[in-house]
């Protein structure tokens, strides 16, 4: 098989120039300046160079197959050898020029291998820390280091303040839900929610028929007591003149004994359907029945509540008034289990009201002895003075517990940068250099400290004050 080598020259050199007729000329590859540029990633470029002077022009008539081989050869970019000679039999007859597939990719250049003795992982790893740590570090001209101040990190004994939501609650020693005694219809009210009350005060007024039932109960145990013991004394009299045996005697002062017993279980019935012994003695003397029951105050204190209506039918169950001794709240807190361990009786506390806008202080008097299953926590309690009754309750409360406190390292909080929502403190590493340096903090405790979980260490010198400053100083210099 014939093989053909073209070059850019012998393209050149085989091609036919003709003068163009009048019905027109085809002008393969001529541009303004008459040359084509075929590149090829294989072995460079070929060029074909037609200037104006020397355009390739072919004719609309069949030219010999050989020369149209060699110039579509040169076109489709061959430069090397070996190329395949027209099939035999083509000769004489047009043949089209398509582009030739290269054979051969571009190869990269090979990365220049390390010299002998280098470590390229540790090479690389050094560079980076140098990076990281020539980006955190801060390099401050002294004319610029007036305004800073420097601490060293210490140890201190702090105390943990424990955090729970409180409320402010009823002093339940001075609290009462005051009802009826005696089943009735209330017939009128003598007391309104927020009316302050005294012990013995009445609050409302009912007619009760079961209070008259039993007044008439006693009445006539009265009579029949004193009935008996008449007929007693008369057996007395007759035995003492031998008129009636003794036996007779006997039976008579029986008789008047369970009188007088039967006579003070209806006085005790009286005073459990709330009549005063003033009331019952009245009653007894009078024997007049009155079926009108006052409802009464137990307590010195605030009507909080008022559940009942002019005209209701209540019975003893039901609660009708609340009255409340406001001069003392309660401040109680639910602590969870995990941290009950932590609140013990006596504890100093200060209670946050956010409706007042102010801190109390107190201790804790109470804390329950076993844990609620609902809400998985511990009741804690402390009691406030209320004087001018500004504690209300039902408002929402902080309770602040101050636990028992223990020795760690501290840094300043004036002295945290909060970067990319991390904490971070300035330690001078020397004069004029400073390293931005993470650190895990714990929540601040009194003092305006927070405790170092880790990051520093003691006897670290950090910047407190113009630490703002001193990273607005290291944002410049990454800028630069």
């Amino acid at each position: 098989m014939k093989t053909i080598s073209c070059t850019a020259s012998q393209a050149q050199a085989g091609s036919n120039q003709a003068g163009s007729n009048q019905a027109g000329s085809n002008h393969i590859g001529s541009n303004q300046a008459g040359a084509n540029h075929i590149e090829s990633n294989q072995a460079g470029s070929n060029h074909i160079g037609l200037n104006q002077a020397r355009s390739f022009q072919t004719w609309p008539r069949v030219l010999p197959a050989a020369l149209l081989w060699s110039v579509a050869l040169s076109l489709t970019g061959c430069s090397d050898a070996n190329k395949e000679a027209p099939p035999p039999g083509t000769e004489g007859k047009p043949t089209p020029a398509y582009p030739a597939a290269s054979n051969a990719q571009s190869a990269p250049a090979a990365a220049p291998s390390p010299g002998p003795g280098t470590d390229t992982g540790t090479g690389a790893a050094a560079a980076a820390q140098s990076s990281t740590s020539s980006a955190l570090e801060v390099r401050l001209d002294p004319k610029f280091a007036v305004g800073i101040e420097f601490a060293t990190i210490q140890n201190l004994a702090t105390v943990d303040t424990l955090r729970v939501a409180a409320r402010i609650d009823f002093n339940e020693q001075g609290l009462a839900r005051i009802g009826s005694t005696v089943t009735g219809r209330v017939i009128d009210l003598q007391a309104v929610p927020g009316q302050a009350v005294r012990v013995g005060q009445t609050l409302a007024t009912l007619n009760s028929a079961e209070l008259s039932t039993a007044q008439l109960a006693y009445l006539k145990a009265a009579a029949q007591a004193r009935l008996l013991a008449t007929a007693a004394e008369r057996a007395r009299q007759l035995y003492t003149a031998d008129v009636v045996a003794q036996a007779e005697l006997q039976r008579r002062e029986n008789a008047a004994e369970v009188a007088r017993a039967e006579e003070s279980g209806a006085a005790d019935q009286l005073a459990v359907l709330g009549m005063t012994p003033a009331a019952i003695a009245t009653l007894a003397s009078s024997a007049a029945i009155n079926s009108v029951k006052p409802v009464i105050s137990r307590v010195n204190g605030t009507v909080v509540e008022r559940s009942v209506a002019v005209g209701q039918v209540v019975q003893p169950a039901d609660t009708l008034f609340t009255v409340a001794d406001l001069s003392k709240v309660w401040v109680s807190a639910n602590v969870p289990e995990q941290q009950a361990t932590l609140v013990r009786v006596g504890q100093a506390t200060e209670i946050e009201v956010p409706a007042l806008g102010r801190t109390l202080r107190g201790r804790i008097v109470y804390v329950a002895a076993v844990v609620d299953p609902q809400t998985r926590s511990v009741l804690a309690r402390c009691e406030l003075e209320n004087p001018n009754g500004d504690l209300k309750p039902a408002m929402l409360a902080n309770l602040l517990i101050r636990t028992a406190g223990r020795t760690e390292p501290v840094v300043p909080s004036a002295a945290v940068v909060r970067e990319n929502n991390a904490d971070y403190v300035y330690v001078q590493k020397s004069p004029g250099i400073f390293v931005l340096t993470p650190v895990e903090l714990g929540p601040a405790v009194d003092g305006g400290v927070r405790p170092v979980v880790e990051g520093v260490r003691v006897g670290q010198t950090i910047v407190v004050g113009g630490a703002f400053h001193l990273n607005n100083e290291r944002r410049k210099q990454e800028l630069q």
